[in-house]
């Protein structure tokens, strides 16, 4: 029981409660729609990108469990203002945590993303933690306006 309540840990309860960057953005750039069918998260994100490819907003609308929601949450956080470049840098270096392969230089990178360290343990939530961020990735590859799917399965 105990490593199940390390995996919910009060910051991934807080995102996961009170969602930051939660909505629709009027304006965005990007926009992908991430579904993971086996559990039933669902989220789409939306994304501006300025003139100096920086993530100027970021925003996610959908449904999904805990992992999932407090993912997107955090990741929206850390990856305003970034580049396109370090936030597809810090996609890797999070997915890279998820398998436990994770070197310490992107554990530091990650910084409170490390939150997200034992879900590994758990190979199903694993997908749940990764939806948003493979989100992330098709969107930055997408044309202006048009819409990526990614899925889990």
């Amino acid at each position: 029981m105990s490593r199940l309540k390390q995996l919910y840990q009060a910051t991934i309860l807080e995102h996961n409660k009170n969602p930051r960057h939660f909505g629709v953005l009027d304006t965005y750039s990007h926009q992908a729609h991430g579904k993971n069918p086996l559990c039933g998260d669902e989220y789409v994100l939306y994304v501006l990108v300025d003139e100096d490819k920086k993530i100027d907003q970021i925003s996610f609308v959908g449904k999904g469990c805990a992992i999932s929601k407090a993912a997107a949450s955090m990741m929206a956080e850390r990856i305003l203002g970034a580049s396109c470049t370090e936030a597809l840098g810090l996609k890797d270096a999070f997915l890279s945590l998820l398998s436990e392969s994770c070197s310490s230089d992107d554990k530091a990178t990650l910084g409170s993303l490390k939150v997200f360290e034992g879900v590994c343990e758990f190979p199903v939530r694993v997908k749940c933690a990764a939806l948003i961020w493979r989100a992330l990735e098709k969107a930055l590859a997408s044309d202006l306006g048009s819409e990526a799917v990614v899925s889990t399965e």
